[in-house]
């Protein structure tokens, strides 16, 4: 009976609000880098690729992944959040209003993810570290570095509402710069930002209040935070939830975004699924190419995919979190899913590699709430990252130019 019903019943078609914004239903595309900004800034083909989910009805896409410094690229073909984008950022901005949506931009830095191949720089982390995926020693970052990154947060984050973002997503998560300093396994120092949790959130505090600073209410503050990451020693629930009240408890924080994995090691913690050894050793070289092949199962890892997989875990983050929204991602790809994070009191849900698939996925559910995704979880998509990301059986839509816009 009720779900003869549901259409009527669920609060799924309504407007929510977001701090200073209100999304017109609540779901957000999430971050998946999208490897169409050569040059470091944004391409006819980023802004046709972002406008295609919100035609397809999604309230607000996340553009990914917009490094705060030429030192915090994760990948080729990413943004950069500086001024000197900003008429091509403007531009990308204005389709997505002009298509009906809202736009965020996701910032962040590397840090032990990043590659000297791909930065020019050593990278850093917040202990020395050996990143055994990339095969490279990432060098402790100082005080004094940390006080730049944080100013380079802020300035990027000023870019963005400058150029007409709704929302700034601050990348706290996956074992990048600021995540690594939540986990003790990365995390060794012995100042006043290693050891107890309350220290390892410090830098992200500092980070977090400092935007606000920069931007007061011209957008919509989400973080992305790690819940856990599958590692031995590293991220757990027990500490994320205290990371998570600790930055809610600034006030600054408009919502979480609830993740889990790293992209240091273990990365199909985070995706479940397939996991695509050939694929992923395609996009290597030389002796990194056969280290794929022959230990990437171990590195990767191998998780069964199911549907709503970050929901039990999102589920201990509901008492520690008064302020903010939160944000469920995983494994979601129909109405059903939708819905029960509504009514589980999770406000707003992120999609990805579903609307990879299908671009139009939420006109389709509000058409028929019967609707299905296609995604298999294979994910084919995951490697993508590293030329073009889309999904592998589809064509890829509305590409019209790699040139970059100024």
């Amino acid at each position: 009976m009720y779900k003869e019903n549901k259409q009527v019943t669920t609060p799924f078609f309504n407007p929510v609000q977001l701090g200073p914004i209100t999304l017109r239903n609540p779901v957000i595309k999430a971050a998946t880098s999208e490897g169409r900004s050569p040059d470091g800034k944004v391409t006819q083909a980023l802004i046709d690729f972002h406008r295609g989910f919100i035609e397809g009805g999604i309230a607000m896409t996340t553009l990914a992944y917009c490094a705060i410094s030429k030192a915090g690229f994760a990948a080729p073909g990413e943004i950069l959040m500086v001024r000197d984008n900003i008429e091509g950022l403007k531009k990308f901005t204005q389709a997505m209003h002009e298509a009906g949506g809202l736009a965020s931009a996701q910032l962040g830095h590397a840090g032990p993810v990043a590659t000297k191949q791909i930065t020019g720089f050593r990278p850093v982390a917040p202990s020395r570290f050996f990143n055994l995926t990339s095969l490279q020693t990432c060098r402790a970052i100082t005080q004094k570095e940390m006080q730049e990154v944080i100013e380079q947060f802020a300035d990027s984050a000023e870019v963005a509402a400058d150029a007409g973002f709704d929302a700034i997503e601050l990348h706290f998560g996956h074992l990048y710069l600021v995540s690594a300093f939540f986990s003790p396994w990365i995390n060794k120092r012995k100042d006043q930002y290693g050891g107890s949790i309350e220290n390892r959130t410090r830098f992200a505090k500092e980070i977090l209040i400092r935007v606000k600073e920069s931007v007061k209410d011209r957008l919509a503050i989400i973080v992305k935070l790690s819940m856990d990451d599958g590692i031995k020693g590293s991220i757990w629930l027990d500490d994320s939830t205290q990371t998570a009240r600790i930055l809610d408890e600034t006030g600054a924080v408009d919502a979480f975004e609830l993740t889990m994995g790293s992209s240091v090691s273990n990365q199909m913690y985070l995706f479940r699924g397939e996991t695509d050894i050939e694929g992923m050793a395609a996009t290597q070289k030389g002796i990194m190419k056969l280290g794929v092949k022959w230990f990437g199962r171990k590195i990767l890892g191998e998780y069964p995919y199911k549907d709503l997989y970050m929901l039990e875990s999102a589920r201990q983050f509901k008492p520690v979190v008064k302020h903010a929204k939160l944000i469920l991602l995983g494994g979601i790809n129909n109405y059903d899913h939708i819905n029960q994070a509504l009514m589980e009191g999770f406000p707003l849900v992120a999609m990805g590699r579903a609307l990879l698939r299908e671009p139009d996925i939420i006109n389709k559910i509000e058409a028929d709430t019967n609707t299905v995704g296609l995604c298999i979880h294979c994910n084919k998509c995951m490697f993508s990252v590293f030329t073009t990301t889309n999904c592998v059986f589809t064509k890829e839509y509305a590409i019209t130019s790699h040139a970059a816009i100024n």
